[in-house]
């Protein structure tokens, strides 16, 4: 079960995270600039509002504190007393008498030449108890009370041991408060806007020079650097090198440099190395020719020999014919490497698969060979005979490194090209399958490799050489196809892709041989 992958909740460009970044930024000191002048004004205000308090003095309050003793409070003196303010009379802790002079939502700055409304208040034990709690000539405070809001209140001493309480509504300094944060809001925002446009544009242009580093790697990172004769010309257009990204620039610059003369250097040892490759294999061919010749007329001499002479020549007619081979296949490798051409003509890989498997199950007869073809021959443009060398291969592979018994299928397919209902214009699928015991994981990675022997779980009684796979890779390669292997207890498939074919012949596919087990 595969791991379900995490959303990023982090950008992933670094113009992105940059630009978000000054954003943030510029969040945080909007925040603390907004927060630093509410506050300042607050607190002017509420000064201004204690001035206030100062200047009214009590005279509201004893207004209310005579018209106690008279049993009401409707004539309570509000001449000249702004509208808003709040006269409380507080007797023992209790508060006997509660007014608010009635003129809508005034600014409490401004004074009420005539006279006012008179609204009695009822408040609750939490609004009194609040007020209680005042002391006499203290500093002024702010409370909440139900029904009337905040207030700025004072408390004072009466001239009967009473307490009077004077107040002026904060709702004005709220509300001056609240519109410059709106105000300010408002600003910002357009601001932080502005800000991220042009943050974008100016970090766009700042990372031209990065751009233009990041063109260059993946211009580099596109190159096919395995083998061959590389150009790597590619450099960093030339940037200050007082800058961070002019000395990325300049390192990078060196790095291709010190690349392009590795891949030079061993380019020159690649060729070295195919040439002599080539020359020792066609050196060798004729004192191998020659040794082998000598043992055949040897062995054919009616003159009588010892038994012991007999084998060595026996084992070196053998020997000289497995080194034949090699010599062969490793000159058969210089020249693909050098990019020899192959023959170009039609090959009839239906009838190429149909021989091959033929002439396995003659070399192999205590295995069980299987066939599955298409309906119609298969034809396509390649060399004959090294596609026939490279099935060869793979059957001899198969046979050689799996126990009697073991079921081997090549498969010749024409897989459907998208778009395309009869697979034609495709490509073209060689197999060999076995269910033998599989090999290494670790020996299968380096399969196509040359000299690669010594898998444990298959049989070595053949001796080979090492080099079918890497032989087989090559020629499939040369006509411009791909080589791959799996492998599994029980099963290991080498798969051939091939360019597609240049017809499928109308004519029905050729009979296999009767002793041959066909499949599909």
């Amino acid at each position: 079960m595969s791991r379900l992958r995490r959303p990023r909740l982090f950008p992933r460009t670094l113009r992105t995270r940059l630009v978000l970044g000054v954003i943030a930024l510029m969040a945080v000191t909007f925040v603390g600039i907004d927060f630093a002048t509410t506050r300042a004004l607050s607190d002017f205000l509420v000064a201004r509002v204690d001035q206030q308090l100062d200047d009214a003095g009590v005279r509201y309050a004893v207004s209310l504190e005579r018209d106690a003793g008279g049993g009401g409070n409707a004539h309570a003196d509000s001449r000249g007393v702004s509208a808003g303010t709040l006269g409380v009379r507080l007797v023992n802790g209790r508060v006997t008498t509660a007014a608010v002079v009635d003129g809508g939502t005034q600014d409490s700055a401004t004074a009420a030449d005539q006279s006012g409304q008179n609204r009695m208040l009822t408040l609750s034990a939490t609004d009194q108890a609040r007020l209680a709690a005042l002391t006499p000539g203290g500093s002024p405070a702010t409370v909440e009370l139900s029904g009337v809001g905040s207030y700025r209140v004072e408390a004072f001493s009466g001239q009967d041991g009473d307490v009077l309480v004077t107040g002026l509504p904060m709702r004005p300094v709220e509300a001056t408060v609240h519109k410059l944060g709106d105000i300010e809001l408002a600003v910002f925002a357009i601001a932080l806007a502005a800000a991220g446009a042009l943050g974008a544009a100016w970090i766009g242009l700042a990372l031209r020079p990065l751009d233009r580093v990041t063109r260059t790697a993946e211009r580099v990172s596109s190159l096919s650097l395995a083998s061959g004769d590389v150009a790597l010309s590619v450099r960093v257009p030339d940037e200050d090198p007082r800058s961070e990204v002019g000395r990325v620039g300049a390192s990078l610059n060196r790095m291709l440099g010190h690349v392009e003369d590795a891949l030079e250097k061993r380019h020159a040892v690649e060729s070295r190395l195919r040439t002599f490759a080539a020359d020792a294999s066609h050196e060798l061919r004729t004192p191998v020719a020659a040794v082998r010749g000598h043992a055949e007329l040897a062995l054919r001499s009616p003159e009588p020999m010892p038994d012991s002479v007999r084998r060595s020549l026996t084992r070196i007619d053998a020997e000289s014919q497995r080194m034949g081979v090699i010599v062969e296949d490793l000159l058969l490798l210089a020249r693909l490497d050098a990019g020899r051409s192959l023959a170009r003509e039609e090959v009839d890989l239906t009838r190429l698969a149909l021989d091959a498997v033929d002439d396995a199950r003659a070399a192999g007869p205590a295995h069980r060979w299987r066939l599955d073809l298409p309906e119609r021959p298969v034809v396509l443009v390649g060399d004959r005979h090294r596609l026939a060398q490279v099935v060869a291969n793979l059957l001899a592979n198969a046979r050689i490194h799996t126990p009697e018994g073991t079921a081997v299928t090549l498969r010749v397919a024409v897989p459907a090209a998208p778009g395309e209902a009869g697979g034609k214009g495709g490509a073209v699928v060689l197999s060999v399958t076995d269910d033998g015991p599989g090999m290494d994981p670790e020996l299968a990675a380096r399969a196509f490799d040359r000299f690669v022997r010594g898998d444990k779980t298959r049989s070595r009684a053949s001796g080979g050489t090492g080099l079918g796979l890497a032989i087989t890779r090559a020629i499939v390669e040369a006509h411009g196809g791909q080589a791959t292997l799996t492998t599994a207890p029980g099963r290991t498939t080498v798969e051939l892709t091939l360019p597609g074919p240049v017809r499928s012949e109308s004519a029905e596919r050729p009979d296999p041989t009767p002793n041959e087990e066909c499949v599909g």
